[in-house]
């Protein structure tokens, strides 16, 4: 069996009018993590979704889904999905949504009773549950959205966008529910546009940009590769103790020295030479590059090189 929840080998998509939304993407999402996928809007990033979902035909698709040819629609039934801009039937109440999600997916009536009590609760929403969707702010509905998307007890979750119009106190609480469903053991799948939220919640992320990925791994590893140290000292820098800093291409501003470093290991024969010349050290800082950063940092890059290679043709 595949580690991977999602192993996708390419998925290409070209619509009728030429355009390519998808060019030969390729990643692989783990079993029990959340994945982030990023990107700005028109990346592709939904398309990649419903690609996936059968909800588009792609115009080619190599890989898997839970073990099981992506486009197999016996895998269907173990996944959960709430759509970008998820629309409700506004005569509806919050829990006949749910009950209507439940009847799809075959449940029985029994089952969907327990369910709809429980998820109602999970996503804090039990008060409200017999009120007309029609009343309900943009958070609410997609607090319900959620709900629908669980009643499967899908193995794997694609949410597009969860936190789209949600209020701060709202999304912390989505964070705190996307979190408690990866202690459930499921696979979370979420393409979002706040960075901040995603680098908050998810293990692994891809950049999409101009339907391919430029950059994917975890996101531990991909901030630590860009990360930083800031050593704050007191007392005059000894002239030989800073050239070797410019040599070491260090910057120094006032009583702070930067320096790029992978591990607090690399930082030491500067700690060292601080000691030896009896310059105190106040502090020592570890900063890494956030996922905006090294998305804005990726995303400039590959218009630069894109923009290039364009330029080099004849």
């Amino acid at each position: 069996m595949s580690d991977f929840a999602v192993d996708i080998e390419t998925l290409r998509k070209r619509y009728s009018n030429g355009v390519e939304a998808l060019a030969g993407v390729s990643l692989q999402v783990p079993y029990g993590s959340i994945f982030g996928l990023i990107g700005p809007n028109g990346a592709g990033k939904s398309t990649m979704v419903k690609s996936l979902l059968s909800i588009l035909r792609p115009t080619e698709c190599r890989g898997t889904m839970l073990g099981e040819k992506i486009g197999n629609k016996s895998i269907l039934a173990k996944v959960g999905y709430l759509p970008e801009h998820a629309s409700f039937p506004d005569y509806l109440t919050g829990r006949q949504v749910i009950e209507y999600a439940a009847g799809l997916a075959n449940l029985s009536r029994a089952a969907c009773r327990s369910r709809c009590d429980m998820l109602l609760e999970k996503v804090g929403m039990t008060e409200a549950a017999g009120r007309n969707i029609r009343t309900y702010s943009k958070g609410m509905k997609q607090r319900i959205g959620l709900a629908q998307a669980l009643i499967n007890d899908p193995v794997v979750v694609f949410l597009d966008e969860p936190t789209d119009g949600v209020d701060p106190e709202g999304r912390i609480d989505f964070k705190n529910m996307i979190s408690s469903m990866r202690g459930d053991g499921r696979t979370v799948f979420v393409n979002s546009h706040l960075l901040a939220e995603v680098e908050q919640v998810a293990d692994r992320v891809a950049i999409l940009t101009k339907g391919r990925i430029i950059k994917q791994g975890l996101v531990e590893d991909l901030t630590r590769r860009d990360a930083r140290y800031e050593v704050k000292f007191h007392g005059q820098m000894p002239v030989a103790l800073l050239e070797w800093c410019h040599q070491q291409q260090m910057k120094i501003e006032g009583d702070r020295i930067t320096c790029r470093a992978d591990g607090p290991l690399q930082i030491q024969p500067l700690i060292d030479r601080l000691r030896a010349a009896l310059v105190v050290i106040r502090e020592i800082k570890e900063e890494r590059f956030s996922l905006e950063e090294l998305f804005l940092q990726a995303v400039t890059q590959s218009r630069e090189e894109s923009a290039t290679a364009k330029g080099g043709k004849p």
